[in-house]
């Protein structure tokens, strides 16, 4: 199956996600701030119906990205989501009728690019289809230790950019997770059907993957700025991707000289997301 499905379905779920950043944001923000872990976050943000409308954005998003990920590769599909941020920021934008000065414009632009060459020049491929448990324990362990620790050295910040930058890695970390572990039960599915699906380890794996993601990202998005959360969350999730499709599901990427033109690409990447972030005012504008 060639690579225009994936593609496209990972659009439609990096902009599903982009929406449900800005009204989960705006949500966010109305409810008591907290200093530690406070499961009771979700409870007060199910009153709030912006942060609903937020949730069916995230269930549309996680049926594209189930559908981009059944059908394309782990190092494909995930990076396109760098794509929320600026996508994000087009829609706070227009939410509140303001204008993106030309700056950011040419952040944005410096962001498709720089994905465009970056994943021309990787032309990672579709790798095994399946991954054995002697492969998936120790992913799962060195991804729920580098969660934990993030977490816990956020939790332990003060509000600012060191609490949010550490909330963001981890909650990246466990949306990477997520994803991998979702290609994986979509393989099941297409295999074993529901039966299988709903019978196999993956489908809570990653179900519960995306819980511990949601929780994590509400926190980050109360625990500072978006120049510090969103680079952490955006590249660390293209970056722990990126890994699991390799060692997971051994994905190929190009080297020897297409090194460079990859570097160049993740640099662009870089520069327009820390710009963006820069510029974004922590998504505030979407109230």
């Amino acid at each position: 199956m060639g690579f225009v499905l994936p593609v496209l379905f990972a659009l439609l779920a990096a902009f599903s996600n982009a929406l449900a950043t800005v009204l989960q944001r705006r949500a966010a923000l109305t409810v008591p701030q907290s200093q530690g872990f406070r499961p009771g976050l979700v409870l007060d943000l199910l009153r709030r119906p912006v942060w609903l409308g937020g949730m069916l954005a995230v269930v549309v998003a996680g049926v594209g990205q189930a559908v981009a990920l059944a059908t394309g590769p782990l190092s494909l599909v995930q990076p396109l989501f760098v794509l929320e941020l600026p996508l994000a920021l087009l829609l706070a934008s227009l939410l509140t009728g303001g204008r993106m000065p030309q700056v950011m414009w040419l952040a944005v632009g410096a962001v498709v690019v720089g994905l465009g060459v970056a994943l021309a020049a990787a032309a990672p491929d579709h790798g095994a289809q399946e991954v054995p448990l002697d492969r998936w324990i120790p992913a799962l362990a060195a991804c729920a230790g580098a969660a934990v620790l993030l977490a816990s050295a956020g939790l332990r910040r003060p509000v600012g950019k060191a609490r949010a930058g550490c909330l963001g890695a981890a909650t990246a970390v466990c949306y990477a997770l997520t994803a991998g572990l979702m290609k994986d039960s979509m393989r099941v599915l297409d295999s074993d059907g529901v039966t299988g699906f709903l019978t196999t380890w993956q489908t809570y794996g990653f179900a519960a993957a995306g819980v511990c993601a949601v929780l994590l990202l509400e926190h980050a998005m109360q625990g500072g700025p978006l120049v510090a959360s969103q680079p952490a969350l955006t590249l660390g999730d293209a970056t722990v991707s990126l890994l699991l499709g390799v060692v997971l599901y051994r994905e190929d990427v190009r080297g020897d000289w297409w090194v460079v033109p990859q570097l160049i690409g993740v640099g662009l990447i870089v520069t327009g997301v820390l710009s963006l972030a820069r510029r974004g005012t922590d998504l505030r504008t979407a109230q």
